[in-house]
């Protein structure tokens, strides 16, 4: 598994360089393009899930941990978690993005029968996960639920009904712009809350924020440790960023505003990784100091965290019925909704019983994307070779999410 996931990173950051040489300038537009910050809303609240908001503060203590896990000795644990999940890995999704946008309407390689079904499994597997994640951290986050370890019967609730809130809005893509612009000002207002409640309260203030938050550049002078993976946790997340990067990519494509090719690169890679990285300093500042994040902190992070999940899942479900035709102009919105939260609901509890592995799914992921690079060479070389613009018949017309269902 090392080995393929290291060929499908190496490849993956050659296609990028080679996008950037061969069409940097050429403007992208979606067949229903918005606005630079709605897409970068989008983007954000759709490419992350509620690992964002609750791994962190579990995760802090075991990168500190060089003894036991002396490959993260290299760094501090708040450089090493930003790298696990900003920045450098965020151009997976522009090269599945800048694909689907310019390349595959030529291409057609996600219409062959065989990959839709596919692609349309890595996308299921995915939103599943997405849940389970959630499921699974609610005992530590919520412990006044339960003892603080175990899932109980509340928790299987609060996420049916997080699918079943998924499912409901997925069945117009009218709410994508709201729903991601509300998870986008939650996520900040939450920055701010923390960060009032840990450095304005015991005095440090801005200038404790400054030198904590500059503990982030260790990365960037330490980035080739995170382009391979380091362990089998690095390993994990790296998988994990393959199984999002092409259905994440194929949503967003259809949003992008007319920017230019490396300016697409810049705003995935740049944009996100701001407020992540703020959000990182303030979580490592309570893990740090051993500030207690217990009742108001925690429900307001599982509040953000559960919006994070509704907006990814509203996401990858409509992509998923829109490829396959499992539509509410086909079978109608109960059907519809019914069907989705019942294949949802199931797997989900597949994942809890260790069925699924998201390691897997990114595996799949790995091999579509060097599988359409050999159908490009075999079948489509000089279709894409004369490719100098982004399809005619897409125009920018920001009025067209308006009229979209």
């Amino acid at each position: 598994m090392t080995t393929w996931l290291t060929i499908g990173i190496l490849f993956t950051f050659a296609a990028i360089a080679f996008v950037i040489y061969r069409w940097g300038n050429v403007e992208c537009i979606g067949v229903t393009p918005v606005r630079t910050f709605t897409f970068i809303a989008i983007l954000f609240t759709s490419g992350l899930d509620v690992g964002l908001i609750m791994f962190p503060l579990t995760e802090f203590a075991g990168y500190a941990d060089v003894t036991a896990s002396p490959e993260y000795g290299f760094s501090n644990p708040l450089a090493i978690e930003f790298g696990f999940w900003a920045f450098l890995i965020w151009a997976f999704y522009f090269l599945t993005c800048f694909y689907f946008c310019v390349i595959e309407p030529r291409v057609k390689f996600f219409e062959i029968p065989l990959i839709k079904f596919i692609n349309n499994l890595v996308i299921i597997g995915t939103c599943a996960f997405t849940a389970y994640l959630l499921l699974t951290n609610l005992p530590w986050y919520l412990p006044g639920m339960g003892d603080g370890e175990t899932i109980v019967s509340s928790f299987y609730l609060i996420v049916f009904a997080v699918i079943a809130t998924a499912v409901y809005s997925s069945t117009s893509i009218r709410y994508v712009r709201t729903l991601s612009l509300a998870s986008t000002w939650m996520f900040l207002g939450l920055i701010v809350i923390m960060w009032a409640g840990a450095f304005l309260s015991d005095g440090s203030g801005v200038g404790e924020f400054i030198t904590t938050f500059a503990m982030i550049g260790d990365y960037f002078g330490n980035l080739h440790h995170f382009v391979l993976p380091m362990n089998d946790y690095h390993e994990f997340y790296l998988f994990w960023w393959f199984a999002w990067s092409i259905m994440i990519g194929q949503f967003t494509s259809r949003f992008v505003g007319g920017m230019k090719t490396y300016q697409v690169l810049i705003a995935m890679m740049v944009f996100p990784s701001i407020p992540i990285a703020v959000w990182f300093t303030v979580l490592y500042y309570y893990s740090a100091n051993e500030i207690a994040t217990t009742g108001f902190y925690n429900l307001a992070m599982v509040m953000v965290g559960i919006t994070f999940v509704v907006n990814s899942l509203d996401s990858l479900i409509r992509l998923y019925t829109d490829n396959l035709n499992l539509t509410v102009q086909r079978f109608g919105k109960t059907k519809y909704i019914i069907g989705n939260i019942v294949l949802m609901s199931g797997l989900t509890l597949l994942f809890q019983l260790d069925f699924l592995q998201i390691q897997w799914v990114g595996a799949v992921a790995i091999g579509l994307i060097l599988g359409c690079f050999g159908y490009i060479l075999a079948k489509k070389y000089k279709q894409v070779a004369t490719i100098e613009q982004s399809p005619k018949e897409n125009k920018i017309d920001f009025t067209k999410i308006e009229l979209a269902n």
